[in-house]
């Protein structure tokens, strides 16, 4: 039988965003959300302020649906089905994602990744558009023109001011050929060839191709990137696989309309001869940003978060937030006076919880709160937190004792 998993969501509300973050939380309430039998959700926050609930939902043992809905007053909308497939790559850690575009907030953008072989990791990423605010899909396409059978995956979308959709992903075009010069780690990648590559392209309404680019030439291969627009153009962050095994997060910028040679955020230095799936997360306004990552640099477990005032160019030293043993699963939003609030997994003395903390870029610390407990295994995913307002939106999969689905959404 397939994994049949419950989705859950959870909101708190504006004492995380701009009230003292000492203050007690608002007690919860709850609404449904519509999936019935989903995992590895996402959210999406578009500039108008619509927000977006995607996820993949298992139709049967065998085919899976991509869904949203919209937040639409307490409660969210009935599903909408974006794409189904019998031959899709469904995974804990790389899942789907929506956007909406900038200039024309109804041209929404979602991705998935389907096999293109036999193989294992042999996919493809996928891009369906629509231009209706969701209610139908057009045909989709593909944003790699490699046509190599290997891995393409751990997707970021972000929209940008001309009314395009940008796209960041991990390409294995070179895992299964002899084209890079990059050797294969042994007990590491997915291929037999050279190394995994970080790349990017713009795309319109119609799905035509822009700016396509290389952004690193050899990457960590299966940690999740993430993507912000600051005041000079799109960043991308990415767990780097440096001289050494070194797998520390490294950022690019788009300057100018070209692209920076990456640059560490930190170095951490942690050697890790293998992926640690656990990549970074990046929120930006202007000039502001901040990044949120796991290491275990020294043998020490710890989450991390810098900030930056040039746009990325510089970050200050890191700042530590978690409570002492963490698992990483980040993901960051900024508030309205550029502090962060950082989501992470966290294990106690009895259970595993999605914690949340607020810091500002001086390096003060609030203190940290349990939002949940979580499974312990990997069934629950990474929870993913957004800001809407005043608020604060955390997804996330959820397991109960028995494997069975129940379908939560609490609002704090």
């Amino acid at each position: 039988m397939r994994p049949y998993f419950p989705l859950v969501l959870l909101s708190i509300l504006s004492f995380a965003c701009t009230a003292d973050p000492e203050a007690p939380p608002t007690p919860p309430r709850e609404h449904a959300t519509p999936s019935e039998a989903g995992a590895t959700p996402n959210l999406y926050v578009a500039p108008d302020g619509s927000t977006y609930l995607s996820w993949i939902e298992y139709l049967d043992d065998t085919t899976d649906a991509l869904q949203m809905a919209r937040l639409e007053g307490a409660g969210w909308s009935a599903p909408i089905t974006i794409a189904t497939g019998s031959d899709w790559f469904v995974n804990w850690a790389d899942f789907p994602a929506l956007v909406a575009s900038t200039e024309h907030p109804d041209h929404l953008a979602a991705h998935w990744l389907q096999k293109r072989a036999e193989g294992t990791y042999d996919y493809d990423v996928h891009i369906s558009q629509s231009r209706d605010g969701g209610q139908t899909w057009a045909p989709s396409f593909i944003p790699h023109r490699d046509s190599v059978a290997a891995e393409h995956g751990f997707v970021s979308l972000l929209p940008l001011p001309n009314g395009r959709l940008f796209a960041t992903w991990l390409d294995g075009r070179y895992t299964k050929t002899a084209a890079s010069a990059e050797p294969a780690a042994a007990d590491h990648g997915h291929g037999s060839g050279g190394a995994m590559t970080l790349r990017a392209a713009e795309f319109d309404a119609a799905g035509n191709l822009f700016a396509e680019a290389e952004l690193d030439h050899r990457v960590c291969d299966c940690c999740q990137t993430d993507a912000a627009y600051t005041a000079a153009g799109p960043v991308v962050v990415y767990r780097d696989r440096l001289a050494g095994e070194i797998r520390d997060i490294s950022i690019v910028r788009r300057i100018d309309g070209a692209w920076t040679e990456p640059r560490r955020i930190h170095a951490d230095n942690w050697e890790i001869a293998g992926c640690p799936v656990n990549g970074p997360a990046i929120a930006a306004r202007e000039q502001t940003v901040a990044v949120a990552w796991y290491t275990e640099a020294d043998t020490l477990p710890r989450v991390q978060l810098a900030f930056s005032t040039d746009g990325g160019a510089t970050f200050g030293s890191p700042i530590r937030i978690d409570d002492g043993d963490p698992l990483g699963r980040v993901d960051i939003v900024l508030t309205g006076d550029a502090s962060a609030m950082v989501s992470w997994l966290e294990d106690g003395a009895e259970t595993r919880t999605v914690r949340l903390v607020r810091a500002g870029p001086s390096g003060r610390l609030g203190e940290s709160r349990i939002l949940t407990p979580i499974d312990p295994t990997r069934r629950s995913g990474f929870p993913v937190l957004e800001r809407r307002d005043d608020e604060l939106l955390l997804a996330w999969t959820a397991v109960d004792s028995l494997g069975n689905t129940r379908i939560r959404t609490l609002a704090y």
